[in-house]
């Protein structure tokens, strides 16, 4: 079809078609970065952390006042916690993936480096492996006798007793591939704080830090430390998935009945832990949903507006076209073409607007690039959204009989 005529019409209505191509372009920025957005936290809520979510349970606990005696007591919870009926296996660990605390430390390739390479989560805790169900790939686990009290790693931090600091670690692959990609990692050294030097000693397939994703996600250690139960630390058991009521329930009556006096802080199944970290983020997800979805209807909305109005206002040119030998089939084209046309002024605009929106984004709130995928994938949806929101208008168009819209002027 000859655009010509369709474009001398714009022309003639440059005010109502610029409006139109506005709200269009305005659409297009806003929802293409709407897009991005969501897909963004969407990755993220199916972040893997690398352990068997499925199979877990968890206790939080706090003393009343100082206990001197702390250690042994967390060594007779762990006791009774492996008498729980289905528990398969138990440890008290500092942290989880998606848990509210952090630990995190800096590591360096050499000890005459002023920055750190990266930084990673940390993990303490005895039986963690197995506990947590995380896959060691390569080399061993930790062995019984380099645990170390986390009390004496502190004390030998302030008197510079390296000693007392144990020096294996495990670290992640994803860790290991950063710091010596196509090497083996096995028998690596870093240095941590105050150049304290680690033995790499094993390789797990993943264990994401718990938070602070932004310093890498995936880059974990952990240590052979054994501590005694705080409020910040969890114990975990793992179960069959259809046993973590009842071995939940269990596990705190057992806690409860060896020190009435302690408060349970929290308790749950770590599919509850994880759908609570991420309440945020589907909040966003659904925000920014609701926002595209009004947007896009309010533009509907106004393209059917414009063209039901420019076709009331065309009876009298679509009367002599028809007269003329035009079929309905083309009045129809005529109106989508036009409307083609606009979207695509609009869409033009809108990316123009869409990147500069995102460079918004970066420079403010450290949000990554927008992928100029997302460019078409808007594009192909606003030009169907205008092809369905003209068809009405376009079909009533080419409806009107020759002599009806004759008569009309």
């Amino acid at each position: 079809m000859d655009i010509k005529p369709i474009l001398s019409t714009l022309q003639r209505h440059k005010f109502t078609a610029a409006l139109l191509i506005l709200q269009i372009a305005f659409t297009c920025a806003i929802v293409c970065n709407a897009v991005f957005l969501i897909g963004q936290r969407i990755e993220r809520m199916n972040m893997s952390s690398g352990i068997a979510e499925h199979e877990l349970v968890y206790v939080q606990m706090a003393y009343i006042g100082d206990q001197p005696d702390a250690l042994p007591r967390t060594a007779a919870d762990l006791a009774a916690l492996r008498e729980v009926p289905g528990a398969t296996s138990v440890a008290l660990v500092n942290h989880l993936p998606f848990g509210a605390g952090s630990s995190n430390m800096g590591i360096k390739l050499d000890p005459s480096q002023q920055k750190d390479t990266i930084n990673v989560g940390q993990y303490f805790g005895e039986n963690v492996l197995p506990t947590l169900g995380v896959q060691l790939l390569a080399g061993r686990d930790f062995r019984p006798e380099e645990y170390r009290s986390l009390d004496d790693v502190y004390a030998g931090l302030r008197t510079g007793d390296l000693s007392k600091i144990p020096k294996p670690i495990l670290v992640t692959r994803a860790m290991a591939e950063r710091l010596w990609p196509g090497q083996n990692p096995l028998g690596k050294q870093v240095y941590a704080g105050q150049n304290i030097p680690l033995t790499v000693v094993g390789v797990v397939k993943q264990l994401i830090r718990s938070n602070r994703f932004e310093s890498g996600a995936g880059y974990s250690v952990m240590h052979p430390l054994h501590f005694a139960m705080d409020s910040g630390s969890y114990y975990v058991l793992r179960c069959a998935p259809q046993d973590r009521e009842r071995v939940l329930k269990a596990a705190v009556a057992r806690l409860t009945a060896l020190d009435p006096d302690r408060i349970v802080l929290e308790q749950g199944t770590y599919d509850q832990l994880r759908y609570d970290y991420f309440r945020n983020d589907r909040a966003m997800a659904g925000m920014l949903i609701g926002v595209s979805l009004a947007l896009l209807v309010i533009t509907a909305l106004g393209i059917v507006g414009l063209a039901s109005f420019w076709v009331a206002q065309r009876n009298r040119s679509i009367g002599v076209r028809r007269a003329l030998g035009a079929t309905r089939n083309n009045i129809l084209r005529y109106f989508q073409t036009e409307n083609f046309l606009l979207t695509t002024f609009g869409i033009v605009l809108g990316m123009v607007l869409a990147y500069g929106v995102n460079l918004f984004l970066i420079v403010h709130y450290e949000l990554p690039r927008l992928p100029a995928a997302y460019f078409p994938i808007g594009a192909l949806l606003l030009w169907g959204l205008g092809q369905v929101a003209v068809l009405g208008p376009a079909l009533r168009a080419a409806a009107v009989p020759p002599v009806v819209a004759t008569r009309s002027a």
